[in-house]
């Protein structure tokens, strides 16, 4: 049995009518016709693009490309937002991507940015959406800064340099342990090789999920086997160091019409990691130097980075939960890495000294709230209900004050039936002696650290 189209539908009825308004009704005739390609067409893209590994990385979502629009998505380095060095009291701290934004003036070039600013400046260079870079934005302000902006360095209290383990963590991509070598900012050249060299071919090089999280398993491996203080917990451990990870794919990769999920090749990496030198052996890096590259397109705005798109509370549990980890980019992408390296999932610390890791049991942690089964099911979830009972202990401000803030995480979270905790075993994290909320850029080497070189 034959089938028509609603074009051929219109395209028929149109034809009578061609005589009384020529003009006007042969663009109502072609239009159809036009749409029926441009879908025709983009559906075979979208079936040759499923018979080969996706640019993101093989399993990782977005299963159907987004769209891409060049005027919409395009990054200027150019005029107002031409590359200006870091000058002397100029803050560039360990987030190259924060760095980037503030050497081309989308944040101040000072370093120091209010929370609109922040969310602002990310939402326009990276696309991130404005859901997600509030949270971060807000956070930032509340938890590290003077509760109506931050730097992206300075000390506890001042910026993301000193919030290490409430917001920066060990087992970072490419900067230091900050009890491993004695800083949170220093670019470790073992670290970088190792990432850089996993896409040999100049040519086809592609930094995507499926390569980083190869890399994440090592670069977790290496801090339990190199930093006696290195601890792992449920907010810094679990949420915030998987996105040094994922955030380097999803907001440094260069989106095309070819490949709208994102390329990312070794010069945009090192552009983006402020790396220098066309000697591939000897490349050096120049501390807060990172800078967009010329020609960068930045996600979709109909696709921005974001943590809760659906909205449907009523359907069932699991197909609910099949919504929202097709919709909540952070979490899948969390269960993602989670998928070959299951630990991500887990708590725990090391004990003073190199390889002496143990876990730390969810249920012991939340006093009976979270299970490690629930807990590795939604680590948003978990990690966000730790961090409610957390932020008002270590930060001293009253829940009136944090207000915007648990806001902000009951919306991001309001679908996903999350469990409160209501308070913390604080024993089972002062057992880890690298235990500590604040802390950094600089900080103790822990006696039988193993470093490696930096690279200059």
């Amino acid at each position: 049995m034959k089938t028509f189209t609603t074009a051929a539908i219109s395209v028929a009825f149109l034809a009578s009518n061609v005589h009384a308004f020529p003009t006007m009704a042969m663009d109502a005739l072609t239009e159809p016709l036009k749409a029926d390609a441009f879908n025709v067409k983009r559906t075979a893209e979208i079936h040759a693009r499923q018979g080969a590994a996706p640019p993101q990385g093989a399993g990782a979502l977005p299963a159907v490309p987004p769209p891409f629009d060049a005027k919409a998505q395009y990054v200027s380095n150019q005029g107002k937002y031409k590359f200006v060095p870091p000058g002397p009291g100029d803050a560039r701290g360990e987030c190259p991507g924060l760095n980037a934004l503030a050497n081309h003036n989308y944040l101040p070039h000072n370093g120091y940015a209010t929370i609109q600013q922040f969310i602002d400046a990310t939402n326009t260079g990276f696309g991130m959406a404005k859901d997600l870079g509030g949270f971060l934005a807000l956070y930032g302000a509340l938890v590290d800064g003077n509760l109506l902006g931050w730097s992206i360095n300075g000390g506890p209290h001042i910026g993301i340099g000193g919030s290490h383990n409430n917001y920066e963590a060990d087992s970072s991509p490419l900067k230091s342990d900050l009890n491993q070598y004695g800083s949170n900012q220093k670019l470790i050249k073992d670290q970088f090789y190792s990432l850089y060299n996993r896409q040999p071919d100049a040519a086809t090089a592609n930094y995507n999920l499926e390569v980083l999280r190869d890399f994440r398993k090592e670069r977790y491996y290496e801090s339990i086997q190199k930093n006696p203080y290195y601890s792992y917990l449920p907010f810094t451990g679990i949420e915030v160091s998987q996105a040094a990870f994922t955030f380097i794919y999803r907001f440094m990769s260069n989106k095309s019409a070819e490949n709208p999920e994102g390329v990312l090749n070794k010069d945009v990496l090192k552009s983006f990691m402020a790396i220098y030198g066309d000697d591939e052996e000897n490349l050096h890096w120049k501390r807060g130097y990172e800078r967009f590259p010329d020609n960068f397109y930045k996600r979709n705005p109909t696709d921005e980075y974001s943590i809760p798109y659906c909205k449907s509370p009523s359907q069932k549990a699991e197909e609910a939960r099949k919504i929202i980890l097709t919709f909540l980019p952070v979490e899948a992408d969390i269960l993602y890495f989670a998928e070959t390296v299951p630990e991500v999932l887990e708590l725990g610390c090391n004990h003073g000294a190199v390889n002496t890791f143990n876990t730390i049991d969810a249920a012991t942690l939340s006093n009976g709230a979270y299970t490690a089964e629930q807990a590795a099911k939604s680590p948003l979830c978990f990690a966000s209900a730790f961090a409610k009972v957390e932020i008002p202990l270590i930060t001293g401000l009253s829940n009136s004050a944090l207000k915007p803030l648990f806001d902000t995480l009951n919306t991001l979270t309001g679908n996903m039936n999350c469990a409160s905790i209501g308070s913390v075993n604080q024993s089972a994290l002062t057992a880890c002696p690298g235990f500590s909320f604040y802390g950094g850029p600089t900080g103790p080497v822990a006696k039988g650290a193993i470093q490696d070189p930096v690279l200059n």
